[in-house]
Order: C-alpha cells, then sequence, then structure tokens
C-alpha cells in the first residue's frame, strides 16, 4: 500500500473563468492538475478532493450549495475518492483531513490546486508542520493579482513569490513535466 497521497484543493467553478473568483491561468493549472491526477489513479495513490465553502451570508465566492462552489469537472472526484469540505482557508483545520491521510498511513503529500497565496499556502505549511513530506505542483496550481497599500503585484509575481517561500522551507516545488517522469 502505498504511504503517498495527492490533495487536490478548491479546483472549484468559481475559479475559473465565468465563476465569480476567476483566477489567472486556472484552465492550465486545471489542466495539469488533472493530469496528475490521472497518474495518481493509474499507480493507486490515495486521492484526496478538498472543496471550500464560506459560511454564512455575504460569501464572495463558493456560496454553499452554489454551482460556483462544485469540484470542477476536469478533476471530478471518482467514487471511492475522498471528499473534504472546509470553511476555512486550511484544509487541515476543521475537517477530518489529517485523520484520513495517518489512518491510511500517508508519509508523503502532492498538493495541487488553488489559490496558490491562501489555500495552497496554508496547507503546505501545516502538512510540513504535520511531519509529512510535500511536494507543491507550481503549474497545477494558480492565484490572481494582489494589491498591497497601493501597489499592483501581478498574479505571475504573487506565484513566484509564495512557490519560492515554500521552497525554501516547507516543500519540494516541481512542475508538472518533473512530477510525472520522476
Amino acid at each position: 500500500m502505498s504511504t503517498r497521497a495527492l490533495i487536490l484543493i478548491d479546483i472549484q467553478n468559481d475559479y475559473f473563468s465565468g465563476g465569480k473568483w476567476p483566477l489567472h491561468d486556472m484552465d492550465a493549472a486545471a489542466q495539469n492538475a488533472a493530469r496528475v491526477l490521472a497518474a495518481a489513479r493509474q499507480t493507486g495513490l490515495m486521492v484526496i478532493h478538498v472543496r471550500h465553502e464560506f459560511e454564512g451570508d455575504g460569501a464572495p465566492f463558493f456560496v454553499a450549495g452554489s454551482q460556483g462552489a462544485h469540484i470542477h469537472t476536469s478533476v471530478k472526484p471518482l467514487e471511492g475518492e475522498s471528499q473534504v469540505l472546509k470553511h476555512k482557508v486550511n484544509a487541515f483545520i476543521g475537517t477530518d483531513l489529517k485523520a484520513l491521510l495517518d489512518n491510511a498511513g500517508i508519509k508523503e503529500i502532492t498538493l495541487v490546486g488553488a489559490m496558490s497565496h491562501m489555500c495552497i499556502d496554508a496547507a503546505a505549511r501545516a502538512s510540513a508542520d504535520y511531519g509529512y513530506t510535500t511536494t507543491v505542483i507550481h503549474d497545477a496550481c494558480a492565484t490572481r493579482d494582489q494589491e498591497f497599500e497601493g501597489s499592483h503585484v501581478a498574479a505571475t509575481q504573487v506565484q513566484a513569490a509564495y512557490m519560492a517561500a515554500l521552497a525554501f522551507a516547507y516543500a519540494t516545488v516541481t512542475s508538472t513535466e518533473q512530477y510525472l517522469a520522476g
């Protein structure tokens, strides 16, 4: 039995063109995530789909029960694949994610999904803090432009900054091609 798992985080309709919170290059990230998912299924890795819904009124996106909160068809879960519903940025907070991993004897985690600067970052850091060997596939993750104190930060720079930080101390950060070749 494998000690590796693939976790797909928040690859949900609202992040795609036409959704409430579209991300930069989300289509390309989802295509790469789908390739990684196909390889995980073929090799028998544990697959966990994480889906975010905001609680309460006034959610900017991922409104409970909405089409926007559904997992995108490009990475649709198969019967038997675990699904985790979260209400916080960090997929480990208030969910059974860690218990699922530990009960399956998982030691190594690969992360794909969105948003790089929020949920991927939080999950990667928590994963490393919990002692899992963590890999983030950077081109299977997406983010969006940010604004800070009047400065516009392009999505490509947001992505580079977060991946550089994760690669420094929390995860192996690699491309889809490198991951699939390994």
